[in-house]
């Protein structure tokens, strides 16, 4: 696979969704088919040889990375939304976003006890969601051995979050 700037596709908005905030806007990957066939790529050739059972995307563009992923690899997938939009039995946790609040739930019938279940979505900031998302992975009886990350913004301190959780990304940026 050739190698591919992806950075180039990463459209950087200041002052969103506040005042002071960085946005990295993925959107601009999305919509070029060579940068997010290369991102597909780069899972698979990352992930193909590793012990992963199933794959859990993060709603929203979690879901987008995380869905054609699992389905190359031919392993489950695991949705975790936003509060409110599953049915039937839930887990959920309330976390701190890095200019709010916010919460996540699951369908614990979706995770496989015991299993090792990769945690995807599109950008990892101070590692919050990710932190949540873990926990109820962990409480619905997988495990997380690690985590990925198109973007990662390592100036944010996600690991002091995270732990000795293994994190890959794509991509990481220094403050700006």
């Amino acid at each position: 696979m050739d190698a591919l700037n992806i950075d180039t596709y990463i459209r950087k908005i200041p002052d969103f969704p506040k005042k002071g905030v960085l946005f990295y806007d993925i959107t601009g990957i999305l919509v070029e088919p060579k940068a997010f066939a290369y991102c597909i790529d780069k899972m698979v050739e990352i992930y193909q040889n590793k012990q992963i059972d199933a794959v859990a995307a993060i709603e929203a563009r979690g879901f987008v990375f995380a869905a054609p992923f699992a389905l190359r690899l031919g392993i489950p997938l695991i949705l975790i939304r936003k509060k409110g939009k599953l049915p039937g039995k839930i887990l959920s946790k309330k976390y701190q976003l890095e200019y709010a609040e916010a919460e996540i739930e699951l369908q614990p019938v979706d995770v496989p006890s015991g299993k090792a279940v990769l945690l995807v979505d599109d950008l990892i900031a101070t590692g919050g969601t990710f932190k949540a998302a873990q926990e109820l992975i962990t409480a619905a009886g997988a495990r997380v051995p690690e985590i990925f990350g198109v973007v990662g913004l390592p100036f944010l301190n996600y690991t002091q979050v995270l732990g000795d959780i293994p994190i890959q990304t794509l991509i990481t940026y220094q403050a700006e």
